[in-house]
């Protein structure tokens, strides 16, 4: 069933934080409404609308990355490219900002 994905542990990591925050929110909402709230972001947003923006910005930094590890290894001249798991930490890091501040 899920042959088509390459299914390394930091993708099943990624996507199990995904699962996990949705389980999360989905509780949490349950047990206290949210409230429309304006923070850095442009729109006044509410819990769930920062954790849709968080994902996405965190799926497009995880993209970029992989797009350029060929690319941030020559520049720097390293012999194999940098790891994934500086972009989870970093996209990880962008979610809980958008989370808390916008």
């Amino acid at each position: 069933m899920f042959d088509w994905m390459v299914w390394t542990t930091p993708v099943a990591v990624f996507f199990g934080c995904i699962v996990l925050m949705l389980a999360g929110m989905t509780m949490w909402e349950i047990r206290s409404p949210t409230r429309l709230r304006k923070g850095f972001l442009p729109i006044a947003t509410t819990r769930g609308d920062r954790l849709f923006i968080g994902l996405l910005s965190a799926a497009y930094i995880n993209l970029a990355w992989v797009g350029l590890a060929g690319q941030i290894a020559q520049w720097l001249s390293l012999e194999n490219e940098p790891s994934i798991w500086i972009s989870f930490v970093a996209s990880m890091g962008v979610l809980g900002l958008v989370m808390r501040k916008g």
